[in-house]
């Protein structure tokens, strides 16, 4: 048999992939990357040669088999996504449950994961939260606003920022404009901002600048 590591990789700083992470993409069979354009760049920056292919939420279903089949006959692969932690709102499950399901050797690396610090650096009570991710675009949107919004944990999201002012003004709506929150974005990179205030003042922020870089808003519970 052999086995599956899921790498975590850089969410901004390049600097912040651990010294474990490069030993396993240099000694494994193969890497299978979210988007081998990007994750050349981090490659060829640690000087790891091994060969990589796509493996992404467009083809994990159908590519899945074949991995499996070559990780039963011994070979070692890495997963890994454009940034952050595999699995974490990025392709990782299914293929890590394939695995299990197998009886295939598995193991999950620590390292970078954007909410995290988002959350740290919200100064909301982080000794009890609710991981959301991405909000469903459409269908389902709604109702999942109306579960979330008479939960005590503080609330995480990921956004992207072409959906920030909608999903504000979304949470305006349910949440109240006088819900604390915190909208984080570049993070670990350059111009790395947390933007503090209530919903009302950061919808109000997002509608007369335009914010760039993938975003991790962190909402505070009912009280």
């Amino acid at each position: 048999m052999g086995k599956l590591f899921l790498v975590p990789t850089p969410i901004g700083n390049l600097a912040d992939m651990t010294f474990r992470g490069v030993e396993v993409l240099k000694s494994v069979d193969f890497i299978l990357a979210e988007d081998t354009r990007n994750s050349a760049k981090l490659l060829q920056h640690y000087e790891v040669s091994t060969p990589m292919y796509a493996h992404h939420a467009h083809n994990e279903h159908q590519h899945t088999p074949e991995i499996i089949k070559q990780l039963k006959e011994g070979k070692s692969f890495a997963l890994i996504t454009d940034a952050g932690t595999p699995g974490i709102s990025d392709p990782g499950f299914l293929l890590l449950r394939n695995c299990i399901e197998n009886e295939i050797e598995t193991e999950v690396l620590p390292g970078a994961t954007a909410f995290v610090p988002a959350l740290i650096q919200s100064a909301l009570p982080n000794h009890d939260f609710y991981f959301c991710g991405f909000l469903p675009v459409k269908k389902g949107r709604q109702t999942r606003l109306n579960q979330l919004r008479e939960l005590k944990s503080t609330l995480i999201f990921y956004e992207s920022p072409h959906k920030i002012e909608k999903t504000l003004g979304d949470f305006v709506e349910h949440f109240g404009r006088e819900r604390q929150a915190c909208l984080s974005r570049e993070i670990s990179k350059k111009f790395e901002e947390h933007l503090r205030g209530t919903l009302g003042e950061l919808l109000g922020i997002v509608k007369n600048t335009k914010l760039k870089g993938e975003m991790v808003l962190s909402v505070e519970g009912v009280k």
